[in-house]
């Protein structure tokens, strides 16, 4: 079956495209807490191993999250009796990977992975006492499980049993022996009946590899009828449970998508298209007895970047076509280094809060969770907001009970430097202001949403009261100046200029600073990095014209730039106009010839092309490093931010400080005459608003700009969503002292 876009796609792209979409939510989510998988670890389990939050459930009463953690081997639970304050509140182990977890009672029902290999697969449902936190029974299920779920009424628990296939073998493809099937059991007095295991085969039904089904995900409607995705087949069966038998099965289809981005080139250019795209669904969830939800996330040759809803005799009632992946650009959650597949819908959750019945959906690779409103029948469904997932979001769970909302990201990036594996929790919060995004971008001239990521830097428009601008940094080939109405709520990309060197996109170019010059134009500062094995970089001055071409490019004195390392011009503003301009550049870290603890901050003189330097007084890390990310002209001197590279529980150092200029006299840059140290002041704590919007607090706070008026504002950056959460905050932090 090949589908086309719905006619209902043009409405629900308006939906997120109008910036009042997301205020009209009658009752929005908002993140209340977020808990690190780190801090629930069993004694002399060893810190630095990866784990994971990949499926989570909750308990009966509401009040104890369970995730599992396959990587360790064990399943955790959270207290969130509070849930402002989760609480570790231990783990099981067990023998072999975890992947789904279902509550019955106070029984914990998990499908564990035991498979010595691919070709040989196996698993166990394991029975865990919750109270007493111990494996009680083990029930062998003859394969590998994955999704297990429940009924509604409590009479039946279903397994997908995958049995999956091995990537690196012929490319993954399929099929690939041994078949997976639908495993389920009956429940009796809320406990799950061991000897009344069914199989029910599903080979010979889809079209693909008929002979591998490769069931992926299931789901039970009140009517006890499973819905079963077979993935990589693109297929949808129904089974009756009563009677163990297939009542339907059918491709889930192809989509053709248009203004999508094709290319991996460091450039988000949403020209491409592609056409016949399997929609290959993971996750189902029934939205009532006759209609299900499927995200599209393909894990072979598909993935349509998007959502769909079908009823159960196979008839396509709404496809979301490319309207998520849009959004995803306009937040800067597009992950183009990842970009084969787009955004990568993973998960899903259908839940009734009050008289809302709300679908909710998840991008894997964008790390965003969006949520709308069911019109019921074939209406489109209304989109009400984006949330912020943590990284790599991929179990979804409801809890209406308690008006609360949770997701489990699996990725573990601390190797890396970045955060672990999370489990967020959101509450509905009627009559409360949607909290994110804080920024995101209009449509450029050409209809699409102008692209943006990786904000780096900023700099006020000097005539204009809350009007600035930003640039972009190496995340992407082309650098980038961004126009920035910092007066919407959320603050909004209105232009884009692109930086060109002899008529075309600069090439090699980490745009880390801004400054509009005082005659017109900017003044940018690209970070060098010398230490490149191949294509080393210079830290560079370039003047740059309103149409972002560049005038002129000015490097350091050969004899400084040879003491620099890998971390280089950091920020740049301007002070004094006419014969007195002086452009000052923050330097992030120690130079060779610097002495521990002091770093540069660099002067040139436009009118005599002069050099010269002072140095700034790094706090003392007690772990990783701290540097500079911005400096910021104000009043008699600078505002700079230094920061710590710590991110989430471990970070401590990320402030905003003043050092007065008065009486400062630099010395010539590379003399041997002594420079002065500045004396600094710490202007604000930056600390308490990152921690303010209840995630973990990111590392990189990159920018900050004082408008025509005096107003302040701060700006994190995601790593153009590389090895992060994508989460950019845009924080107006008011007057200035």
């Amino acid at each position: 079956m090949r589908s086309i876009l719905l006619a209902g796609v043009s409405a629900v792209v308006l939906g997120l495209t109008a910036a009042g979409a997301v205020a009209q939510s009658p009752a929005p989510f908002n993140r209340i807490a977020t808990f690190n998988v780190i801090d629930n670890l069993p004694a002399g389990a060893d810190p630095a191993k990866s784990t994971a939050a990949e499926i989570i459930t909750f308990t009966e009463d509401g009040k104890t999250l369970i995730y599992s953690d396959s990587p360790g081997h064990r399943i955790g639970f959270v207290d969130i009796t509070d849930p402002n304050m989760p609480k570790a509140a231990g783990v099981v182990a067990l023998e072999g990977e975890p992947t789904t977890t279902v509550v019955i009672g106070g029984k914990a029902y998990v499908g564990v992975n035991t498979s010595e290999s691919k070709s040989n697969p196996s698993g166990h449902l394991a029975v865990v006492d919750i109270a007493s936190r111990k494996v009680e029974d083990k029930i062998d299920l003859g394969g590998q499980p994955d999704a297990v779920t429940k009924s509604p009424d409590g009479s039946y628990l279903a397994i997908a049993m995958e049995n999956e296939r091995d990537e690196e073998i012929n490319d993954g493809a399929i099929p690939q022996m041994p078949p997976g099937n639908l495993t389920y059991f009956e429940v009796k007095d809320g406990r799950v009946v061991d000897d009344s295991k069914k199989v029910v085969d599903l080979t010979g039904l889809a079209a693909v590899a008929p002979e591998d089904p490769e069931p992926e995900y299931v789901d039970i409607n009140s009517r006890n009828e499973v819905v079963v995705t077979l993935q990589e087949n693109n297929h949808i069966v129904i089974v009756d449970l009563p009677t163990g038998k297939v009542t339907n099965s059918f491709s889930a289809g192809t989509v053709d998508l248009d203004h999508i981005d094709t290319k991996k080139d460091k450039v988000i250019d949403l020209s491409g298209s592609m056409k016949d795209v399997p929609r290959e669904p993971d996750t189902v969830q029934w939205i009532d007895d006759d209609r299900f939800v499927i995200a599209n996330e393909g894990d072979w040759k598909g993935g349509t970047r998007g959502f769909s809803i079908f009823d159960k005799t196979g008839k396509l009632l709404f496809e979301s076509g490319t309207a998520p992946e849009h959004m995803a650009v306009r937040l800067g959650h597009y992950p183009d280094k990842r970009n084969k597949k787009g955004i990568e819908m993973e998960g899903a959750e259908v839940a009734t809060f009050g008289d809302d019945r709300l679908i909710f959906v998840a991008s894997e690779r964008g790390s965003i969770v969006f949520v709308y409103r069911d019109k019921g029948g074939a209406e489109v469904p209304e989109f009400l907001q984006v949330l912020p997932g943590g990284v790599g979001p991929e179990g979804l769970m409801a809890i209406p009970s308690r008006n609360l909302f949770v997701t489990a990201s699996e990725t573990d990036l601390r190797e890396e430097g970045g955060i672990g594996a999370l489990v967020t929790i959101y509450e509905r919060q009627p009559g409360a202001k949607v909290a994110y995004p804080t920024i995101e971008s209009a449509n450029g001239p050409d209809g699409l949403p102008i692209w943006w990521s990786a904000l780096s830097g900023f700099a006020a428009d000097p005539s204009t009261p809350g009007k600035l601008y930003a640039v972009t940094d190496s995340a992407y080939a082309q650098g980038r100046i961004l126009t920035v109405d910092a007066s919407a709520m959320p603050a909004r990309i209105t232009a884009a200029t692109i930086v060109t060197r002899d008529g075309k996109p600069a090439k090699g170019l980490d745009l880390e600073g801004i400054a509009a010059r005082p005659e017109g134009g900017f003044w940018l500062v690209s970070e060098g990095n010398p230490e490149k094995k191949q294509d080393p970089t210079q830290n560079l001055l370039l003047q740059v014209g309103a149409d972002g071409a560049i005038a002129q490019e000015i490097a350091l004195p050969e004899a400084v730039a040879a003491q620099a390392i890998r971390y280089g011009f950091e920020g740049v503003t301007v002070t004094g106009s006419g014969a007195d301009e002086t452009v000052w550049m923050a330097v992030q870290r120690e130079w060779k010839d610097d002495p521990k603890g002091f770093v540069k901050l660099i002067a040139y003189k436009p009118a005599d092309k002069s050099w010269s330097y002072v140095r700034y007084p790094l706090d003392t890390p007690e772990k990783g490093w701290i540097g500079l990310s911005e400096i910021t002209a104000y009043k008699d001197g600078l505002v700079v931010i230094e920061r710590d590279n710590l991110i989430g529980p471990e970070a401590k150092v990320k402030k905003l400080s003043f050092v007065s200029l008065n009486g400062v006299t630099p010395v010539a840059l590379g003399s041997e005459a002594k420079p002065p140290v500045l004396t600094k002041t710490e202007a604000k704590d930056l600390m308490p608003l990152l921690k303010a919007p209840n995630g973990y607090v990111l590392d990189k706070v990159e920018s900050f700009a004082i408008d025509k008026d005096g107003n302040a504002f701060i700006v994190t950056d995601n790593d153009g969503v590389d090895g992060s959460s994508g989460e950019t905050q845009f924080i107006a932090i008011g007057k200035m002292d």
